[in-house]
């Protein structure tokens, strides 16, 4: 592994953590954000364009959500091996702290 990416490695491994606590903790602020931002864009699609008026507010809610929780999966999941599929990581926690890459 070429020394930056290692660097980068090391870097985000502890950080990690401290990442998914930080989307939890504004979890509300980045949704109200996003609704806000979804309401404009609804506000600006004119509804001769749109067949079925779609509630984009709360599709995008929905979305936004899923991928709240799917970063901090990713942020609080540890693998074992670099090419381990989805089924195969490990939550931090079950993860004796001698082979935590943080």
């Amino acid at each position: 592994m070429p020394f930056g990416r290692a660097v980068r490695e090391s870097a985000f491994n502890l950080a990690r953590r401290d990442l998914a606590i930080f989307l939890e903790e504004h979890e509300a602020d980045l949704i109200e954000i996003f609704r806000e931002e979804m309401q404009q864009l609804d506000d600006d699609l004119p509804e001769e364009a749109v067949f079925i008026d779609l509630n984009l507010v709360g599709i995008g809610d929905m979305i936004l959500k899923a991928a709240l929780h799917a970063i901090r999966r990713f942020l609080l999941e540890v693998p074992e091996k670099p090419s381990q599929t989805a089924d195969e990581v490990k939550p931090v926690e079950n993860v004796p702290f001698w082979k935590r890459k943080s």
